[in-house]
C-alpha cells in the first residue's frame, strides 16, 4: 500500500486549524486584533501544539454562525450542544 502524497500548493486544501494570520483573514480582522481577541478572551480558545498556538476551523465558523457570542455565553451554547450529543455548528 503506498502512502498518499503530500499536498501541493494547487491543492484546494480547507484547515483544520488556523494560525492567527488565518483567523484574520477568516474574520477579516488584522493580526493584532486577532491577537487583543485571543488575549482579552473574545474569541474561542484556541489550541496549542508544540510552540503554535492554533484555533479550530469549526468552532469559529460555528462561533460566528451563533453571532460571536461572548465566552461565557458561547461556553453554554457549546456544552449544551454537546449535552445533545451534537456539536454547536449542528452537525
Amino acid at each position: 500500500i503506498k502512502a498518499p502524497a503530500a499536498p501541493t500548493p494547487g491543492d484546494n486544501i480547507v484547515p483544520i486549524l488556523l494560525d492567527a494570520t488565518q483567523l484574520g483573514k477568516l474574520l477579516s480582522l488584522s493580526l493584532r486584533t486577532v491577537r487583543r481577541h485571543n488575549a482579552t478572551r473574545r474569541i474561542p480558545a484556541p489550541v496549542r501544539i508544540g510552540g503554535k498556538v492554533l484555533w479550530r476551523a469549526d468552532e469559529i465558523r460555528a462561533w460566528t454562525a451563533a453571532g460571536c457570542p461572548n465566552p461565557r455565553d458561547w461556553e453554554a451554547i457549546k456544552s449544551k450542544s454537546t449535552s445533545k450529543g451534537t456539536k454547536p455548528n449542528g452537525n
